[in-house]
């Protein structure tokens, strides 16, 4: 992957905005989007730093942003919850300039291990949605498939008390797994009943060998 010039922190798919607020992950995916290139939606992803503050994401979404857009969500080549100051700040601003657009995090689910604390009720009140990826009813196969820096069963577990948290704290919460990924078979009706248990919503998204145009 190339590196470009500047900093891109914001991105279209259809008629929602995506913010791109770092590179940096605490799980290296087998099945990873950044696998297939360095753009989405025909801007690349690739950060040229990774210095740099909320008020920089502000300017660039203030730029960009559309009257069609229906949804702002902080998604890109790595973990939002990383840059946690950075996404309450730019999420406080999104509230108190389109308050009627709601606020969504893709996330891998291991904020509270990062930070060794509950930071759940940080985001209530600004975030109303959150994708928590699990890819998998077991803690084995969840590190074949998303290698995490932390000890597979403490990622796994983590990521479930995530969940939990969400729920909790009254954000729309939506579990997430990864179909269809070479020889790989999770099996979606026991990640089905695990949100059902969590009281997540739940989604399968198919694998996109090719990544998003």
């Amino acid at each position: 992957m190339t590196q470009q010039t500047e900093n891109k922190f914001t991105y279209y798919l259809g008629n929602a905005m995506y913010i791109n607020v770092t590179n940096l992950c605490t799980n290296n995916c087998a099945f990873c989007i950044r696998s297939a290139g360095d753009k989405i939606g025909g801007v690349n992803l690739i950060l040229k730093t990774e210095n740099f503050t909320s008020n920089d994401i502000i300017s660039e979404l203030k730029e960009t942003y559309s009257d069609k857009c229906e949804e702002i969500v902080f998604c890109g080549y790595g973990e939002p919850l990383l840059k946690l100051d950075i996404v309450k700040n730019t999420a406080k601003f999104i509230k108190e300039n389109y308050p009627e657009v709601p606020v969504r995090i893709n996330t891998n689910g291991h904020a509270n291990l990062i930070y060794k604390k509950n930071i759940v009720p940080e985001l209530a009140g600004i975030i109303d949605k959150i994708s928590i990826s699990l890819n998998a009813d077991n803690p084995d196969l969840y590190g074949e498939l998303c290698r995490p820096n932390f000890d597979k069963e403490i990622a796994y577990k983590a990521v479930k008390d995530f969940i939990k948290e969400c729920v909790k704290n009254g954000i729309e919460t939506t579990i997430s797994i990864v179909s269809g990924f070479k020889n790989y078979k999770v099996n979606i009706e026991n990640c089905r009943t695990i949100a059902e248990e969590l009281g997540a919503n739940f989604r399968v998204r198919e694998w996109l060998p090719e990544g998003y145009n």
